[in-house]
């Protein structure tokens, strides 16, 4: 029987097929993966730079393209006939020496540049300090070091970055600015998905190489299991390399600390952590986030990643302030009144549970006891706006033991007041750091990049977390900032943008609104009448991800709302606000507009 792996790129693909289409791909391939008569096989490719591709004929017209070994066969794409051919004459495919991952070349672009670098090749070659010995220790291809010593700048390293693996293309990146050899090590050592010794790589294991890259290929060994690659989000089937490293750690002794910028992936992490230890830790687990709004969001996406019924029970998802008042209204009998006579703030509940959980664990059953603690395992999302006196009561909720709190958060999309180092409260977390963003383009992570500010931000550990070195994976729009005479005019402006996205084909559900105020929401919303997409305050737009992100009223006096006088009150609240605005700039995966009437922000980058 044959072993099918799917790489990301073949889901997508396939459904941007026409239907009819789509429909026969999959009963080819469910008939592959059964052997049986009728099934597609494997057709060899003339002219092919790598002997192991192969095509599948999976529907009239559309083939599939595949690498083969032996029984294994990975299917990178589906394209029509004409184009499938071309890909699959155009790429070879090896293994990384170093970190044993799959690599896919772009050979025949090389063939072409080589000649074009062999040219305009000047006596000083950049990695010419460099010895061969250093560049192969870093996984660098011995095939194509003679092209990488034609390289004479850092532009020639930019211009090759699409046509190489990206664990080729990045150690170049480092040393073309000037970066160490450990620093360019550290960059390819990001690409492991697991922390545990691969052992000795075999270039020629093309089984697996594709188990170390769960972001390039996910296995498929039955109808049911094809179904689920085929029809799951990315984001549940794919997980980049530090994705999965970070979430399927076998086991953390201490408490762990995911910090890193809009688009790394920490609530994916945190998601895919929750799963893991519902399947394979030793209790329940709690997945805690900033509201309710959110909670029911990861629910939902928790529903879809857990297959398993059991294991989904096993995890519960809420926000503190509904924590507190569970443990408050169990040990009285009754929901705690809110307003009224006897009612008691969000704080004070948060104490009072503290002083009841207390009371039920002890403060020193930790390591003796830990089954009467609520729950054995806690993990946090959005950590960075969880006050002091939640986090206490997170503490004493879940046994201070091995995979107690798994935390992920940013201190620069704050939107409260609250900072915070975790180690003054008992939380000594093992801090680890994402630096590239997966959803935002360059354009777009540059500009919120300016507009947030790079500089330091205070809170979740000792001294402050910094934005330097974020980068993203690729490149899209830049954002479009659109200054009007009056509001009537922006608000027109905004229906016409609108509605030019969706005559471009965007989903209702990929577009979101977003204004400071809720006064500006009604007028967007009554403004865009007819058209059923979402209008939200910029902090409910907090945590979610759109296609195409509309931000109105981006203008002086509202974004910031005057602050106050005192100096240090005014300096946090306009760092909040700006963080605010920030937030709401990063839910754009490909486009985002922000329009003003009057003069602008003075948050927004010139």
């Amino acid at each position: 029987m044959p072993r099918l792996a799917i790489g990301p790129e073949f889901p997508r693909e396939l459904s941007a097929l026409a239907q009819p289409v789509r429909r026969d791909a999959v009963v080819a391939l469910r008939r592959f993966l059964l052997n049986v008569a009728g099934a597609p096989h494997p057709e060899r490719v003339r002219g092919a730079r790598d002997p192991r591709v192969a095509t599948l004929r999976l529907a009239e017209g559309h083939r599939g393209v595949v690498v083969r070994q032996r029984d294994v066969y990975w299917l990178r794409t589906v394209l029509p006939d004409p184009e499938a051919w071309s890909y699959a004459q155009r790429h070879r495919y090896g293994v990384n020496p170093v970190v044993g991952v799959v690599e896919e070349w772009d050979a025949e672009a090389l063939e072409r540049v080589e000649p074009a670098l062999r040219r305009s090749a000047g006596s000083s070659r950049l990695f010419a300090p460099i010895c061969d010995g250093d560049l192969l220790a870093l996984g660098l291809d011995g095939h194509a070091l003679p092209l990488f010593r034609l390289i004479t700048t850092e532009a020639d390293v930019a211009a090759l970055e699409p046509l190489l693996p990206p664990t080729q293309h990045l150690p170049l990146a480092v040393l073309a600015r000037g970066g160490s050899l450990a620093e360019a090590w550290r960059e390819l050592d990001t690409w492991r998905a697991s922390d545990a010794d691969p052992g000795p790589i075999d270039p020629e294991d093309l089984h697996a190489a594709l188990r170390r890259s769960p972001d390039r290929a996910a296995f498929a060994a039955d109808k049911v299991a094809l179904d689920r690659v085929l029809g799951a989000p990315e984001w549940c089937t794919f997980p980049h390399p530090a994705q999965h490293r970070l979430s399927r750690a076998a086991r953390y002794e201490h408490p762990v600390l995911v910090v890193g910028g809009a688009g790394t992936g920490k609530t994916v992490i945190a998601l895919h952590r929750a799963a893991h230890l519902a399947a394979n830790g030793s209790g329940p687990v709690l997945l805690i986030t900033l509201s309710q709004g959110l909670a029911e969001e990861l629910s939902a996406r928790l529903d879809v990643l857990i297959e398993d019924e059991i294991i989904r029970k096993r995890v519960e998802v809420d926000n503190a302030e509904r924590l507190a008042m569970r443990i408050v209204a169990d040990a009285e009998g009754r929901r705690p009144p809110l307003v009224g006579p006897g009612a008691r703030s969000l704080a004070q509940l948060t104490d009072e549970a503290l002083r009841l959980l207390s009371l039920t664990t002890g403060d020193l059953l930790d390591d003796v006891e830990p089954e009467r603690k609520p729950y054995r395992h806690i993990v946090v999302d959005e950590a960075q706006d969880i006050s002091p006196a939640q986090w206490r009561l997170l503490r004493a909720a879940v046994p201070r033991a091995h995979d107690d709190l798994f935390i992920v958060g940013d201190p620069h999309q704050r939107v409260t007041d609250t900072r915070v180092a975790l180690g003054t409260l008992g939380i000594p977390a093992q801090q680890h750091t994402l630096k590239v963003s997966y959803r935002l383009p360059q354009e777009l992570l540059s500009f919120v990049v300016r507009l947030r500010g790079g500089g330091p931000a205070p809170g979740l550990v000792k001294g402050a977390t910094e934005m330097y070195g974020y980068r993203a994976t690729h490149n899209g729009e830049h954002p479009m900032i659109r200054a009007y005479d009056s509001p009537e005019s922006e608000l027109a402006g905004l229906r016409a943008t609108i509605e030019s996205w969706l005559a471009d084909g965007v989903p209702t559900g990929e577009i979101a609104v977003g204004a400071r105020t809720t006064r500006l929401v009604r007028q967007a919303r009554k403004a865009l009448a007819g058209l059923d997409v979402r209008a939200s305050t910029f902090q409910h737009l907090k945590g979610l991800e759109f296609e195409r992100v509309a931000l109105i009223g981006v203008a002086e006096g509202v974004v910031p709302e005057p602050p106050p006088e005192e100096p240090g009150a005014r300096a946090r609240a306009l760092q909040r606000e700006r963080s605010i605005l920030f937030v709401a700039c990063t839910r754009a995966r490909a486009m985002l507009y922000i329009s003003h009437s009057g003069r602008g922000s003075p948050f927004i980058p010139l």
